[in-house]
């Protein structure tokens, strides 16, 4: 009984399949076949080249140095008494900085004093006694010899007032040299002698501390010989007076520093290249009014040297490299992806200089570059080139 109901219930199922199966037939013979339609080509933002005037800069390296810089001598023997500074404090010119022992030097003004008012009293007792022979010898009552005699004692004694004069005027000088004072404003480094030392023996001079003065700043550099017969051609070409006669400025950046922020201008050049390493050396000089600038730091140097009208810049970001150099993509007429290779200049902050293989009216891909390919074919969105990329700072 139990298969007999199975078998039934199985004829039952191949029925209603075979009734199934023509309609599901009729039903996909109804609709179009399967075909592959292509995506529509990528979307890539275009803009054509910033045209504007540029001024073209060079890039050096210096170094910073302090317009004056000194070294605090004991120029007198003696113990330091007094040292009036904190190390590495600034100081005004004429400020005090160290007092050397001062009793054995003004005890030499006292003596060197008497012995001046005794010699000028010798001397005018000597005045009083020739003038007294003159008048005897107009009787006779005194001989040639004695009024000569007379006249040569007086000069003795006017020659050992002008000696005590100038051992008076040395003692001063030497009271003087105890007080070490600031010779320009600047900055001190630390003493290198502590109170209650002998400084200043004869023969050895004693170093007490150095004063650099830091405002303004120097930086020096050295231009290769290339660029050196390069500036001098643009100069004759455009008549320019030199460096002294208009100033040539200069910007300069520390390490740390984003593009050049501290400004200055060129006020010494070399009189000539230097044949051991061919290069000129140049001299800037810099306010560095916040005193920043360090003596010793390197710095970035960079300065102008023509205005270019008409310069074409690009993005740095639609700018690639491969083995034959920089290249760019650009969108022709036909929205087809080209590949360029550009002669770059100079960097304009975010945006590259290109002096050769672009036209201003060529339109670049300025985003979406990783769904350009050379080739192929792109939906371009354009858009100026303001958008494209920030301006260029002033001081980049």
């Amino acid at each position: 009984m139990r298969t007999r109901g199975l078998g039934l219930r199985l004829r039952r199922l191949g029925a209603g399949l075979f009734a199934i199966l023509p309609v599901a037939a009729a039903i996909s013979g109804c609709g179009e076949p399967n075909t592959y339609v292509p995506p529509p080509p990528p979307e890539v933002t275009v803009a054509r080249p910033d045209e504007r005037a540029v001024t073209e800069t060079m890039d050096f390296t210096g170094n910073l140095q302090a317009v004056r810089s000194a070294e605090l001598v004991a120029r007198v023997p003696g113990f330091l008494e007094k040292v009036l500074f904190q190390d590495g404090q600034d100081v005004k010119e004429n400020e005090l900085l160290f007092v050397i022992e001062q009793a054995p030097y003004r005890a030499a003004v006292a003596g060197a004093d008497a012995g001046l008012q005794k010699a000028e009293a010798e001397l005018a007792q000597a005045k009083i006694t020739t003038a007294r022979l003159q008048q005897a010898s107009r009787t006779g009552a005194v001989s040639r010899q004695q009024l000569d005699e007379a006249l040569a004692r007086e000069q003795v004694a006017q020659g050992q007032v002008l000696a005590m004069q100038a051992a008076l005027d040395q003692a001063r000088i030497d009271l003087g040299y105890t007080e070490i004072r600031a010779p320009f404003p600047g900055r001190i480094g630390r003493r290198l002698v502590d109170p209650g030392n002998f400084v200043g023996a004869a023969g050895t001079p004693t170093t007490l501390a150095t004063l650099d003065q830091l405002k303004p700043i120097y930086a020096f550099f050295n231009i290769d010989e290339r660029s050196v017969l390069r500036v001098r051609q643009l100069q004759r070409e455009r008549g320019g007076p030199s460096y002294r006669e208009r100033p040539v400025p200069v910007a300069v950046g520390l390490q740390n520093e984003q593009g050049h922020p501290h400004s200055g201008q060129i006020d010494f050049v070399a009189s000539g290249i230097d044949p051991n390493t061919g290069t000129l050396q140049v001299r800037a000089i810099l306010a560095n009014t916040d005193g920043s600038l360090l003596p010793g730091a390197f710095v970035r140097i960079r300065i102008p040297i023509s205005e270019r009208p008409d310069t074409l810049l690009v993005p740095q970001l639609a700018l690639g490299t491969n083995q034959a150099g920089r290249y760019v993509l650009v969108v022709n007429d036909e929205s087809v992806v080209e590949q360029r290779t550009v002669r770059t200049g100079a960097r304009e902050g975010d945006l590259q200089v290109v002096e050769g293989g672009l036209s201003a009216d060529d339109w670049v891909v300025v985003n979406g570059i990783q769904r350009a390919r050379p080739g192929a074919r792109v939906t371009p969105v354009r858009q100026d080139q303001t958008a494209a990329a920030p301006a260029a700072s002033a001081s980049d």
